[in-house]
């Protein structure tokens, strides 16, 4: 497995893999996240351009993260896995990534929003050394993320904040 930069051609591909990872919502009573619409291949071409648009290839995409600059961290907008690849860890290394890459840029924290009962979020991302955000701790922007959220629907079920620090090499020593 092998993770680099998303290519243009690789977009639509992007939103097949988010198609099929929301299926699972399905199965746990939560369709109307299986129904949601993909990223506009537009939106995904931002984060391409921007250079926060990764994927793990194994001979073809089989999984993605895109981030935003949100408050000075890397905030994890979407990580997806095709179900045909998942429970390898594929998506944490695509989060490793993430961070290895926020902290050879001199960001501090990898930050995300995700549902509070769903296995592979919350309890997940606390597996992949991410915390739980208290309300004193939200800055402006994650506040913002969350109340697009909220007009998206996304409140109906528990959501939290989450925060995960990365390691900032000094080269100087």
């Amino acid at each position: 497995m092998r993770i680099r930069a998303v290519r243009h051609e690789e977009l639509p591909i992007l939103q097949d893999i988010e198609r099929a990872a929301g299926e699972c919502f399905r199965d746990i009573g939560m369709p109307e996240i299986a129904d949601d619409d993909d990223f506009p291949l537009e939106v995904l071409a931002a984060y391409l351009r921007a250079g926060r648009a990764w994927v793990a290839v194994n001979g073809r995409p089989v999984a993605y993260l895109i981030a935003d600059l949100v408050d000075g961290n890397l905030h994890v907008e979407q990580v997806s896995v095709h179900p045909g690849s998942a429970r390898r860890g594929i998506g944490r290394a695509l989060l490793d990534h993430a961070a290895e890459r926020a902290a050879a840029d001199g960001i501090p924290a990898l930050t995300l929003t995700t549902f509070t009962d769903v296995p592979w979020n919350a309890p997940y991302y606390l597996r992949c050394g991410f915390r739980f955000l208290e309300e004193a701790e939200l800055t402006p922007g994650l506040r913002a993320v969350r109340d697009r959220e909220a007009e998206h629907g996304l409140d109906r079920w528990p959501r939290v904040c989450m925060a995960r620090e990365t390691v900032i090499v000094n080269p100087r020593g």
